[in-house]
């Protein structure tokens, strides 16, 4: 029977359903499926919530980089890696760099932008200043599709109008912007740009075709 790795719902069989798979395609003998089967403090069925197709998990060396001094204060840098020379070499880096005071760092607030475009309006314009003033109210339909976020300090809590001329015809962008806190904030922005387009077209009298995160990720 031809070997191959096109196998029609592998994602759905179990973990062991599919190392009897990767046995049988690559020929592993009893010990290596051990291996494969010993996943240490990460149990498998964890594993297989976390990633698609799961077979095991990997461990890797853990060290610890040495000498960083960032923003004044002190850090001993975990790295799980299992390359050798690259902790000694971060270690070393990091001393050079604390003769000179160490490393500096700043962030901006983790602020991401949600889209919604609205054609077919007859006055641009005058749509952008209707939405700018229903400001409070579209920023409170945002926030209500996600109360954690707001009550962990995040949230919608800015909108910016832009008029866009196109060769269709003119555009109203929306922009709301939301912080997003610690979450990846994808699912976040695009949930309260979806709820917003409806208001966004009452308000304007146009049509919303999109809504959603823009690739302008961070504001």
């Amino acid at each position: 029977m031809k070997k191959t790795s096109q196998i029609s719902g592998f994602y759905k069989l179990t973990p062991q359903e599919r190392i009897n798979h990767v046995k049988d395609f690559a020929d592993l003998t009893d010990q290596e499926v051990k291996i494969l089967q010993s996943t240490g403090a990460l149990e498998m069925e964890l594993a297989d919530r976390m990633i698609e197709n799961v077979v095991g998990t990997f461990p890797l060396p853990l060290g610890i980089a040495m000498n960083f001094l960032i923003n004044k204060k002190d850090y001993m840098i975990p790295m799980a890696i299992e390359e050798p020379s690259v902790v000694a070499a971060a270690t070393y880096a990091a001393k050079m760099a604390r003769e000179k005071g160490g490393f500096s760092t700043s962030s901006t607030d983790p602020v991401m932008i949600g889209q919604i475009q609205a054609v077919e309006i007859q006055d641009p314009f005058a749509a952008k200043m209707k939405i700018l003033s229903a400001k409070k109210e579209i920023l409170q339909k945002a926030n209500d599709q996600d109360p954690m976020l707001v009550s962990v300090g995040g949230g919608a809590k800015d909108i910016e109008v832009k008029v866009i001329d196109a060769k269709t015809g003119p555009m109203v962008i929306t922009e709301l912007h939301v912080d997003c806190r610690d979450a990846m904030g994808a699912n976040a922005v695009n949930t309260m740009a979806e709820a917003v387009a409806t208001m966004i077209e009452r308000i304007t009298g146009g049509r919303v075709y999109l809504s959603i995160i823009s690739t302008l990720a961070v504001k």
